[in-house]
């Protein structure tokens, strides 16, 4: 099962969920299945597959421009722990990038009271992570994204 998380853009009037259950499109895009929030203002879901995942991310792609920060994606053949970028987990399933290579540039959150914290952009040079030192946290959340998202994060 891969999950799709997307995180609620900071700056809209009204909570993520609301937005999408509002619009008939995105409603029906969603009604098969079974949502929760792991961090304020997401909304997350389990599909069958990666490609399922994404073609879901496609299918609302007029609304993640509009009311989501970010998409994120976890798909265990790659990671249980760490998430994907959209980017990334695109590469993954068109073949332009090989699973077991794809841990080396991250983007890490700190999490606080399920609230995700400003993020750094952590180069992974060994089999560690580097430390999250922009905030006292005691957990953290880590976005495996490509060499082009770490180089103009932001974008």
């Amino acid at each position: 099962m891969t999950t799709v998380c997307l995180l609620g853009d900071r700056d809209a009037e009204a909570p993520l969920r609301r937005e999408l259950l509002s619009r008939e499109t995105a409603r029906e895009a969603l009604a098969t299945y079974d949502l929760y929030s792991p961090f304020h203002d997401s909304v997350a879901l389990e599909t069958v597959s990666l490609g399922t995942a994404l073609a879901l991310c496609n299918d609302l792609d007029w609304y993640l421009t509009r009311f989501v920060d970010e998409t994120l994606l976890q798909e265990p053949s790659v990671t249980d722990e760490e998430w994907l970028s959209r980017d990334l987990a695109t590469a993954i399933r068109n073949e332009r990038a090989a699973p077991e290579e794809t841990g080396r540039y991250l983007k890490v959150y700190g999490l606080r009271e399920d609230r995700l914290l400003e993020p750094m952009y952590l180069a992974r040079t060994g089999s560690g992570r580097p430390s999250y030192d922009l905030h006292d946290v005691e957990e953290t959340v880590t976005v495996r994204v490509t060499e082009a998202e770490f180089d103009q994060p932001g974008r």
